[in-house]
């Protein structure tokens, strides 16, 4: 008995027929709306992040100042803190929209830029511990790895100049 091959019983076929449809609707959406969309995406995760570590008893506490008691950071606050790095991120794709001769590249070297530098605020953050500063990092870098690809992508679908 031979046995063939179906596109329903493929697992991928989903995945590789809905990456065009992603890729067309990203083109045909404004570079704002597709930073609008992708921050709420990255607060949404970076939020599960944080309620993960808090499960797996990582403490995610840090003291407001030098000297003070630790606070826990509650997991809305990673949301909103990512929808504000969002805000300035959309902002940066308008302005390299706007102002760039190559607004993609400049997007993304800007951006990584700024996550990069961000790396020091779990660095510096005043009694944490390791696995908390480490949580913190991640978060970053997945807020980072959720908000830019898709503008980056949709700053590079630009008509060309006439």
């Amino acid at each position: 008995m031979t046995a063939t091959a179906s596109p329903a019983a493929d697992p991928t076929a989903s995945v590789t027929s809905s990456a065009p449809a992603l890729r067309s609707a990203l083109a045909t959406r404004p570079p704002w709306l597709v930073g609008v969309a992708s921050t709420v995406v990255a607060a949404v995760v970076t939020a599960l992040v944080a309620a993960v570590a808090k499960a797996a008893d990582v403490p995610l506490q840090v003291a407001p100042g030098a000297g003070e008691a630790a606070e826990t950071i509650p997991t809305i606050g990673f949301a909103m803190f990512v929808l504000a790095a969002g805000a300035v991120g959309v902002v940066l794709a308008l302005a390299a929209q706007r102002w760039a001769k190559r607004p993609a590249r400049t997007f993304v070297v800007v951006t990584v830029v700024l996550t990069v530098v961000s790396f020091a605020t779990p660095i510096i953050a005043e009694n944490a511990t390791t696995a908390t500063r480490m949580v913190l990092a991640l978060t970053h870098v997945v807020a980072a790895a959720v908000v830019i690809p898709p503008i980056a992508y949709r700053l590079a679908q630009r008509p060309a100049h006439r």
